[in-house]
């Protein structure tokens, strides 16, 4: 399975909302600008994640997106599904009518544990994980080699 942009876009709109879950709604400007997408093209992902119920939209002045739950039950697998479709690496594993070869295919085996392996990584890591991993990511950027800050 290739990601495409949709679902890129997505999950970093996701994590934006995320990261500012206490301040009340986002704009999709606000989101756009720090994540450096189109502000038109993410406006074309809130709706059928709206739709899937993983964003909340409020109008008005002070309006914007909102999660719709909680971080922790948002994973990425849950949003890529909503803008990509099934996570699947080929067509006749998530639908057995794509191929007529489906029966008795020696490698369909393969391709079902391939999507067995994409689903369990993308639906264990959570929204809330994505923030959890930003937050540690500056104690993670120490100088590396050179000189020991600790002689």
């Amino acid at each position: 399975m290739r990601v495409s942009t949709r679902g890129r876009y997505a999950v970093m709109a996701m994590f934006d909302l995320a990261m500012r879950g206490e301040v009340g709604p986002v704009p999709v400007k606000a989101v756009a600008e720090r994540q450096g997408l189109s502000e038109r093209y993410l406006e074309q992902l809130m709706a059928p994640l709206r739709r899937a119920g993983l964003v909340r939209s409020v109008r008005g002045a002070q309006g914007g997106y909102v999660l719709a739950r909680s971080p922790a039950a948002i994973s990425v697998g849950d949003v890529l599904r909503v803008v990509e479709g099934p996570i699947s690496p080929v067509a006749c594993v998530s639908d057995p009518k794509a191929c007529d070869r489906t029966d008795g295919c020696v490698t369909r085996g393969i391709w079902r544990r391939l999507r067995d392996r994409m689903v369990e990584v993308l639906d264990s890591i959570t929204l809330a994980d994505l923030c959890a991993e930003a937050a540690a990511e500056p104690a993670a950027q120490e100088p590396r080699g050179g000189t020991d800050s600790r002689a």
